[in-house]
């Protein structure tokens, strides 16, 4: 699976940001649990918590998908999409004027790859699973 550790690689960078804008923050506003009513606050956890919502179980259904030898160029078409959607809904959202059109394209972007990678893993284990 090493189409999908390249885009688990990619996005480790990233997943590493929002973490440490909540740790900044959370030093800077003495709260060691919650948000402490900081909006600002708020919004990174959301963030970061989102990222990690939605990242690990695309990369997931990515692995599952090149496991099952999905075309090399959707595995890849699938791993570019999502580091971009991730980009995308993190700058969006990050924003102190949130940038709407970032969210809602980087969240859709999101969906759209873990729908196509469920079809491709569908795809290629059912034969697999009731027999040729």
């Amino acid at each position: 699976m090493y189409i999908t550790a390249l885009y688990a690689a990619l996005l480790a960078p990233l997943f590493l940001y929002l973490s440490g804008a909540v740790a900044r923050l959370r030093w800077a506003h003495k709260v060691a649990i919650g948000d402490g009513g900081n909006k600002v606050l708020l919004r990174a956890i959301r963030v970061h918590a989102n990222f990690a919502e939605y990242c690990p179980f695309a990369l997931l259904l990515l692995a599952f998908a090149e496991s099952l030898d999905t075309a090399t160029w959707l595995v890849h078409a699938l791993g570019i999409s999502l580091v971009i959607g991730r980009c995308f809904h993190a700058y969006g959202v990050t924003r102190a004027k949130e940038k709407i059109a970032f969210r809602v394209c980087g969240i859709s972007i999101t969906f759209i790859v873990i729908a196509i990678a469920a079809l491709a893993g569908l795809y290629g284990s059912l034969p697999l699973v009731f027999g040729n």
